[in-house]
């Protein structure tokens, strides 16, 4: 094994992280004990116990579950919910719960508690909200219905959200807030030291097959050479959120194991369309033209393959339509473009016709270390084609502040179009009319709303389906109302003494019941 950083290093690392005397006080692996935790290390924090703020979690340690799960790529399966059906009109959903599942207290999961958490769901910020439910009430010990007041058919998603999960009345003070984590996963909470720490032990009500893994231990630290660090010495047995730098450095030592999956979110640049300069397709599709996608994933990423020719990475395979026309550089064709358009390249850039130099700021934050980065080299890129644009960092709130007042020029940040399982409720927040804070500004199309608007009423056959998301996609690619960038893959550092490690490209679940320590 390869020796781990001098200790002086490792200490400056993990107490900037505020993990220092914990951290160092776990031995590296080959002194540990063979039953000891399984230790998860990720940026995540613990910011409280509502479902909205921190459910993501609880349901990613199998702590609590939700009514839907889903398949990887995005279709449901059961979970809580052992069946399901709808009414011929699509306004009433009927679910069936698993019958032998009972939350960790020992008390049964019946219809009346799973009803009492989904209707503490349906307030913002939580994405249920988002449904037009009329009510959601208990037909029978085991029985759910949920009735709509228009059909709405991303509602099996929204119920495999983890701001959806289910918990037990113990859980609830009587205001209906959340004092305690009580689910029905295969895992109970045995300590929680919110926002760094939770440990977990297998429950003993759990009506599925019993963990490999007894316990887990989930520690929260802020920065990646940490993490990096943590993996490298044995201290963590999965690290997640790893920056390629690290990446690069674990490979080569070999130490550890890298498992990796493409997940759904995508790096893009949001164009207000009501800016000047920006309403002229022709300036949006100029921008597109001279971004090196393949530099960009090659040179900061690491991976040349996450360069996004399209908005829907392959991942989710009903959403990503190889038929398009892949997007490239192209510096020939935007020059082509902005002179169609009336511009005049100069010394400092473009002008329009009335001699005004095409000005453009790009808002961006630190949240995801790689932003800033490529906020860097794409006004390098940009630059070098003539366009003069500036790049501001600031609070990743500043973004929705700017959409909503109409003062964004350009964003980059990073979507995730599988918040929910089915990309459908995230785009039809998105661009729908209105746009979305993460979305469009100041742009709509009647296609897009009209494919949005009859993938959300559902009723189509599979053909139909395809039909109405190839729409959809196409008029996205063609308008660049966001310009994709890159994709992302997920990272994680996996012990050599773990084996049956999958990694979640929907980023629902840890999947540790699949895991088991090596013999």
């Amino acid at each position: 094994m390869t020796q781990p950083e001098p200790d002086g290093l490792r200490r400056r690392l993990l107490q900037g992280a505020g993990l220092g005397a914990l951290a160092l006080a776990c031995p590296p692996l080959r002194a540990q004990p063979a039953v000891k935790p399984l230790l998860i290390v990720s940026s995540w924090e613990i910011s409280g116990l509502a479902p909205a703020a921190s459910g993501y979690i609880f349901t990613r340690l199998q702590v609590t579950e939700t009514l839907l799960d889903a398949q990887d790529d995005g279709t449901p399966k059961a979970a809580l919910a052992a069946s399901w059906k709808v009414s011929p009109d699509g306004l009433e959903w009927h679910f069936e719960l698993r019958p032998g599942a009972r939350f960790h207290d020992a008390s049964p999961v019946t219809a009346q508690a799973v009803a009492r958490s989904l209707n503490l769901a349906r307030t913002p910020p939580g994405v249920l909200s988002m449904a037009p439910i009329r009510s959601i009430e208990a037909t029978g010990e085991k029985q759910l219905r949920i009735r709509l007041s228009s059909p709405y058919m991303p509602l099996l998603s929204l119920l495999a959200h983890s701001s959806t999960m289910i918990l037990a009345p113990a859980s609830f003070e009587a205001s209906g807030t959340v004092r305690e984590i009580v689910g029905s996963g295969p895992y109970r909470i045995s300590k929680l030291e919110a926002p760094h720490q939770v440990e977990t032990r297998v429950s003993e009500h759990y009506d599925g097959p019993r963990p490999a893994i007894a316990e887990v231990r989930y520690m929260a630290a802020g920065r990646a050479e940490t993490r990096s660090l943590m993996a490298e010495s044995g201290q963590a047995d999965l690290a997640y959120n790893l920056d390629p730098a690290s990446i690069t450095r674990l490979r080569q030592r070999g130490s550890v194991n890298i498992a990796s999956v493409t997940v759904p979110r995508t790096v893009v640049i949001n164009l207000n369309a009501a800016f000047s300069g920006l309403k002229d397709l022709r300036v949006r599709q100029a921008l597109s033209l001279a971004i090196d996608r393949p530099g960009i994933a090659r040179a900061l990423l690491r991976d040349p393959e996450l360069a996004a020719s399209q908005l829907m990475p392959p991942t989710l395979a009903g959403w990503h339509d190889a038929s398009l026309p892949p997007l490239q550089r192209d510096p020939v064709a935007l020059k082509q473009l902005m002179r169609e358009g009336g511009w005049t390249l100069g010394t400092e850039g473009w002008r329009d016709t009335q001699g005004q130099l095409l000005r453009l700021k790009l808002q961006t934050f630190p949240d995801r270390p790689e932003l800033p980065v490529i906020a860097g080299a794409l006004q390098a890129q940009w630059r070098e084609a003539g366009f003069a644009v500036s790049v501001s960092i600031g609070n990743s709130g500043d973004i929705p502040l700017a959409h909503r007042d109409g003062s964004l020029q350009l964003a980059l940040a990073a979507r995730n179009y599988a918040i929910v399982p089915d990309p459908t409720a995230t785009l039809a927040q998105d661009f729908g009319p209105q746009g979305g804070d993460w979305g469009a500004t100041n742009w709509s199309s009647p296609v897009a709303v009209d494919a949005l608007q009859r993938l959300v009423r559902g009723g189509l056959d599979k053909a139909q389906l395809a039909a109405q998301r190839k729409r959809l996609l196409q008029t996205l690619h063609d308008e660049l109302p966001l310009i994709p960038v890159c994709w992302y893959r997920q990272n994680v550092a996996v012990s050599k003494r773990l084996e049956g490690v999958s990694l979640d490209p929907l980023e629902r679940s840890f999947r540790l019941t699949g895991m088991r320590w090596k013999a």
